[in-house]
């Protein structure tokens, strides 16, 4: 039978665990302060980030007016074939959570707005991983090239000094039984 104390360090370690995980995932905001509207250049935006296994992609745009639209090949993105959807989301604030490496395709679901340049490639590389994504170049001109982005870099930072305190009170609970 476990003591209370040996209980008491297990649920810290597993909160601790927890917590790492949130420490070195980022929150990505697509296309930034604008969000996920036809005047975004998605390619900018996305080559100016890396996207991680554990990071998150947020879709904030205007339900009713956008939606997004996961696709399964290079081909069904570059000819804004929605046919062949994965996945689609249309609740104005959706996230995506990036779980394997790899390159993923998104696009706008409302007619016509993929075929104008609303659409999205990224890949994503494992946790250690060190290369950027790679985007293709809409085929739409566009008013904004703000490469603008919401990552978790500060609350990383207050995540991992939480993190440090938990272990801390932890370490001063276990010796005190």
């Amino acid at each position: 039978m476990m003591s209370r104390s040996g209980l008491l360090l297990a649920v810290a370690i597993g909160a601790a665990l927890i917590l790492v995980e949130q420490c070195w995932a980022a929150q990505h905001v697509v296309g930034g302060a604008q969000g996920w509207d036809e005047s975004t250049d998605f390619s900018s935006w996305a080559s100016a980030q890396t996207f991680k296994v554990g990071d998150q992609l947020v879709f904030k745009y205007s339900s009713g007016l956008h939606s997004v639209v996961e696709l399964g090949s290079e081909s069904a993105y570059k000819s804004c074939d929605l046919g062949t959807a994965l996945d689609s989301m249309n609740t104005g604030k959706d996230v995506v959570k990036l779980d394997k490496s790899g390159t993923r395709y998104f696009a706008c679901g409302t007619l016509g707005h993929c075929d104008q340049g609303m659409k999205l490639k990224i890949t994503t590389v494992s946790s250690s991983g060190t290369t950027s994504s790679t985007t293709s170049t809409p085929d739409s001109p566009s008013s904004s090239k703000s490469p603008a982005s919401t990552s978790g870099a500060s609350g990383s930072f207050a995540s991992f000094v939480l993190l440090l305190l938990a272990l801390l009170g932890t370490s001063l609970i276990f010796y005190m039984f």
